[in-house]
């Protein structure tokens, strides 16, 4: 068994199954991700809470595994070659889990391409807009008086639930008939911008039909359910 004890963030979450995946995170759109693909997929793993109130991302043994501070942060202790792979970046993770499992990726190479490119989709345009609609409409971006910075970041919410609305407009996923990774990075941004952004009324979500039936399917399959709390805060 490969010794995870060479890896400096096990020294602030200790591993009590060091055979299997660590999973370091917290249940934000970006961190639920990786959860629920763990879930889905039926690998072993760990969680651990890094808690951004105490900020636990800032501390030099989270850095250690990610220098960009950010959740979620993976050690797989059987990983390429049996040797230990230390990975950060939600879309890098996904990938590298489903090729793991060889599960909720296509195997034909060309739908694999067209999958990856809907998480970067997901990576470049709908987690960062979203999040500065949530910016804007919720936390300290609410107060300023010139709302045309919010203004600009709905617009373009509102463009990228367009053009997600007219991909499931004939499919039951994104990828079609299958489910995949493309939905598992997209559909916890769309559920966090309707429900804790609480920017439901603000895109006009109602006119996106085929976002909110996806939404719907998703956030009832047992594996997400789970995943959504995944790690627990306690």
């Amino acid at each position: 068994m490969n010794d995870l004890s060479t890896f400096p963030i096990t020294r602030k979450w200790p591993a009590e199954h060091r055979d299997r995946i660590q999973l370091y995170s917290l249940p934000t759109p970006n961190g639920v991700k990786v959860s629920i693909m763990l879930e889905e997929a039926g690998l072993a793993y760990e969680p651990h809470l890094v808690r951004f109130d105490t900020n636990d991302q800032m501390s030099p043994e989270f850095r250690s595994l990610n220098p960009n501070n950010k959740i979620p942060a993976i050690i797989d202790p059987n990983g390429p070659g049996g040797k230990p792979l230390a990975l950060f970046e939600s879309g890098a993770i996904l990938i590298y889990l489903a090729d793991k499992s060889r599960k909720l990726m296509p195997l034909d190479e060309a739908a694999r391409y067209e999958t990856i490119q809907w998480l970067m989709f997901q990576m470049g345009g709908v987690g960062p807009m979203f999040g500065q609609v949530g910016f804007f409409n919720k936390f300290a971006g609410k107060d300023y008086e010139d709302k045309r910075p919010r203004d600009r970041y709905v617009a373009e919410a509102r463009r990228l639930l367009g053009v997600l609305d007219g991909r499931l407009c004939e499919r039951q996923w994104i990828m079609g008939e299958h489910y995949t990774i493309a939905d598992i990075a997209t559909f916890p941004w769309i559920r966090n911008l309707v429900g804790f952004y609480e920017a439901g009324e603000l895109v006009g979500f109602g006119d996106f039909p085929h976002v909110k039936r996806a939404l719907d399917v998703f956030l009832a399959r047992p594996a997400v359910i789970r995943g959504l709390d995944i790690p627990s805060r306690g």
